[in-house]
């Protein structure tokens, strides 16, 4: 009899608290209603079901559950349900972005999302713990320590991996072509990302890397290219631009970096979306680029015949997002030379929105498209030299492979595919994991290096020899007319 008068206790807690929150929505609505129908009707019989549910699982479910995490975890899935980069980041994981987007953060240096319940590797972040252990692109990481993945959000994953500088973690990867899992252990450090890297390869040959487009990073790049051409002590005969295995940033870098080979006021990108302020045209204007406008222009004093060097730009299935808008910049104006492989296709924008309890919620506002109005939403970046970096091609994934990615708005095929023979891969490592063995990941290949391959090929591009181009995979790559052919 105590148990029924129990149950019936919580009972009717969850129906109060759920009547609660219909008679909100309810009011929500005739608000709505009363302004005219300028805001959308909220639906009123499935927000009833979401009361239901909320109040059986307060009533029914086996453990208390605080009413901020049933509130917290519908939020966040009702963002990861709409696409793979929309979502929900608490008050600690929007610090975290913050930190990121200014080039200094705590933990492995990956850029993830989510593939099948595992959390899925985007790109790995130069100089981080993750790329000096081999992590690549593609790999599917199932457990945390002994934590299995499946089953987490994303946020709860990125939590575990972050932590403590100097503590240990361990990764069990799977990777596509690999027999068994990866284990490897890394320990966890500040990340300080330096988003442009730069050198002279050998005089009047300059290389500048960006890794990811953060704060400062156009104006990094202004510095740099300043300090290589008073090394060089006159004009470049070429420039390598390597944008490999960049997952993107800041969009207002996207546009500086491109400032500093374009001539100004020129298309670099545009966006176009529901919302007025999605739809944009940005250009070569320190209006788009430089806080406070031409008062602070930091491209106005870099070299002026840096708008005319022949110029080699490095992609690969890594290069994402504000990477392949400048990729796509320099090569609809027919500026510079694509050399590598297939970008990611992401070509979506992502707003951050601020939430008054602290919290922030990043959502896909617009799609973007280059100056000629491409999309490369699940399509990617066709290099003009379709040349691999030595590796095996098979492991790179795209935009398209995600689930729930968007379609591209240009192209018949629309929603989203999983590729079969992950799940058999997944299928097949936990099997092997049973018997205890794993593989060992490989160091990565230095970039600008004798053993760079698609670096190689640009540096011949640059001085007129012959470019040794790969095989496409059947399927994947168009034919592409060189600028040798056209």
């Amino acid at each position: 009899m105590q148990v029924k008068n129990k149950y019936q206790g919580f009972t009717k807690i969850g129906l109060v608290f759920a009547g609660l929150i219909v008679g909100l929505m309810l009011s929500l609505t005739y608000s709505a209603v009363a302004e005219k129908m300028v805001k959308p009707q909220l639906p009123i019989e499935d927000l009833r079901a979401f009361a239901e549910v909320f109040g059986k699982i307060k009533s029914d479910y086996v453990e208390p559950v605080e009413d901020k995490k049933l509130i917290s975890e519908a939020i966040s899935g009702m963002l990861t349900g709409l696409d793979p980069h929309s979502t929900y980041m608490d008050v600690d994981a929007f610090k975290d972005m913050q930190a990121a987007t200014q080039g200094e953060f705590g933990g492995l240096g990956i850029e993830v999302g989510m593939e099948d319940g595992l959390v899925k590797v985007i790109s790995p972040i130069e100089d981080s713990p993750a790329y000096a252990a081999g992590i690549k692109s593609g790999d599917l990481i199932m457990k945390l320590d002994e934590k299995l993945v499946k089953g987490m959000t994303l946020n709860d994953a990125v939590k575990i991996m972050r932590g403590k500088p100097d503590t240990p973690i361990t990764l069990t990867i799977l990777r596509k072509n690999e027999a068994k899992p990866l284990l490897v252990t890394l320990v966890r450090a500040i990340i300080k990302n330096k988003s442009v890297k730069f050198k002279l390869t050998e005089p009047g040959y300059a290389y500048a890397r960006v890794t990811q487009f953060q704060e400062h990073t156009g104006e990094d790049l202004a510095k740099a290219i300043n300090s290589m051409y008073a090394e060089n002590k006159g004009p470049f005969k070429g420039f390598v631009l390597d944008l490999r295995n960049d997952p993107g940033g800041l969009l207002n870098g996207a546009v500086g970096v491109s400032a500093a080979f374009l001539p100004k006021d020129t298309l670099v990108v545009y966006t176009e979306g529901r919302a007025a302020d999605s739809k944009m045209n940005l250009t070569v204007n320190p209006e788009n680029y430089a806080r406070g406008g031409a008062a602070n222009d930091y491209m106005r004093d870099i070299p002026a015949d840096l708008k005319t060097v022949p110029m080699a730009v490095l992609i690969n299935a890594g290069s994402a997002s504000a990477s392949e808008i400048v990729a796509g910049a320099l090569q609809d104006h027919k500026r510079a030379t694509l050399i590598g492989v297939r970008s990611f296709g992401k070509g979506s924008v992502q707003t951050i929105m601020p939430m008054n309890n602290g919290a922030a919620i990043k959502l896909t506002t617009a799609r973007y498209f280059t100056p000629k109005g491409r999309s490369i939403q699940a399509k990617g970046i066709e290099p003009d030299y379709y040349v691999e970096d030595g590796t095996d091609q098979s492991n790179n994934i795209h935009e398209a492979d995600l689930s729930r990615h968007l379609s591209n708005p240009k192209e018949a095929t629309t929603g989203s595919k999983t590729k079969p023979e992950n799940n058999a891969a997944a299928a097949a490592a936990k099997a092997k994991l049973n018997e205890k063995k794993f593989a060992e990941a490989s160091a990565p290949i230095e970039p600008a290096s004798k053993d760079d391959v698609q670096f190689t090929q640009a540096m011949n591009f640059l001085k007129g020899k012959p470019v040794i181009k790969s095989e496409p995979p059947k399927g994947e790559v168009p034919k592409v007319e060189t600028p040798a052919e056209k």
